[in-house]
């Protein structure tokens, strides 16, 4: 008989360790190169000690000359706050009352909610990697009743919870709103409630619920924001990454050259490439009109890339259009204060029912930020023309 202590503890069982490998190595290439780490967490915040430079004392001189004056190698500290990272499934009571007789049901029943937890978890934390930790999705242009217009909806699908703002403060009839519907080819997206007027919708800014200000410190933050990990990027040159802008047409020397002046800029030797799908194209027309086509390589998760001299290039939905990112993975670190965890409450379950509804839900936690201890190691091409 299938109970709610039975699901408790399939979810506590069996599910836990597949989940956490799920969200983990499969949701994104990108994430599944970044290595996880409990170390630098110190309370709530994550705080790592970064060397600038190199130590002195190694020089030459004379036979009979002092010897070189020892130094110790600056040092800055990063400073971020970790962030709490949940992912919630619902279970009715209908359906787990239905499944009561039939184990297959039953395993069938909690496979499509892991499943639809990674699916989510896929789209989310990939956008999050591209973020600045805001949560910003899109900016409202104009609206009629439902339907909102924005320049791009990359960043939104259905079934998201949005919030809008207008100059930071946050707009009361459009809070807590629900994405119904996404007009991609005519960047249209339409949310339920209430109806809305242009001049509530127009020119206010759409973030994800609850999250504004509290998501991973993504690639976009390293790349734009003026100060990083607390601390002013005018004020530590080594901070600052390698831009460059209005690439035009994508090329074997364009790559290459950036590749060239990172590892001279920084000692950092990019291993990863992330681009956007048109950039993708006009790479492979680029080499297809030099009757050649990059290899290929192949993750340990079984997916393949092309390569270009060794580091593979990999397409991501959220990379922003004409882009192209040249990464040392090795730089990255998701700092955790542990893995991904069941909440519990005091009695030591994790399916909750919802107050006043015949719905339980389990929610699974993880504290983490992303930070890169070489931010100027990193670098960014930007203007490409997509095909």
């Amino acid at each position: 008989m299938i109970t709610i202590e039975t699901a408790d503890n399939a979810l506590k069982s069996f599910y836990l360790d597949a989940v956490t490998e799920s969200l983990n190595l499969k949701v994104n290439p990108l994430l599944a190169k970044i290595g996880h780490s409990t170390a630098d967490v110190v309370g709530k915040d994550v705080r790592k000690l970064v060397k600038v430079g190199v130590s002195g004392g190694i020089g030459a001189g004379t036979e009979t000359g002092d010897l070189p004056s020892a130094s110790a190698a600056q040092r800055v500290q990063f400073v971020s706050t970790l962030k709490n990272l949940y992912g919630t499934i619902e279970i009715s009571d209908k359906a787990l009352r239905a499944s009561a007789t039939n184990e297959g049901a039953f395993v069938n029943l909690l496979n499509d909610e892991m499943q639809s937890l990674v699916r989510s978890a896929s789209f989310q934390f990939g956008r999050m990697l591209f973020g600045d930790g805001s949560g910003y999705l899109a900016e409202a242009l104009d609206g009629t009743t439902h339907v909102i217009y924005t320049p791009n909806v990359q960043n939104i699908t259905e079934g998201m919870i949005v919030d809008f703002y207008r100059d930071g403060e946050p707009v009361p009839s459009l809070q807590k709103r629900k994405v119904v519907g996404v007009d991609r080819a005519n960047n249209l997206f339409v949310i339920g409630g209430e109806r809305t007027d242009s001049d509530t919708v127009m020119g206010t800014q759409v973030y994800l619920h609850d999250a504004k200000d509290y998501e991973l410190t993504g690639l976009k933050a390293i790349f734009q924001n003026e100060e990083l990990y607390g601390l002013k990027k005018e004020e530590n040159l080594f901070m600052t990454p390698y831009i460059e802008e209005h690439v035009g047409d994508i090329s074997e020397n364009v790559i290459q050259c950036a590749m060239d002046h990172i590892e001279e800029a920084s000692g950092s030797k990019v291993n990863f490439i992330v681009c956007s799908w048109g950039v993708k194209r006009a790479l492979v027309e680029y080499y297809r009109n030099l009757s050649t086509v990059l290899p290929t390589v192949e993750f340990e998760n079984g997916l393949k890339a092309m390569s270009f001299n060794g580091v593979p290039i990999v397409t991501d939905r959220f990379c922003p259009e004409g882009t192209m990112y040249l990464l040392n993975t090795d730089d990255f670190k998701l700092h955790q204060l542990c893995d991904w965890k069941w909440l519990e409450g005091e009695d030591g379950k994790i399916l909750k029912q919802i107050p006043g509804k015949p719905v339980y839900t389990a929610t699974l936690v993880k504290y983490a930020e992303l930070m890169c201890e070489r931010p100027g190691g990193q670098g960014m091409l930007t203007g490409i023309t997509e095909k």
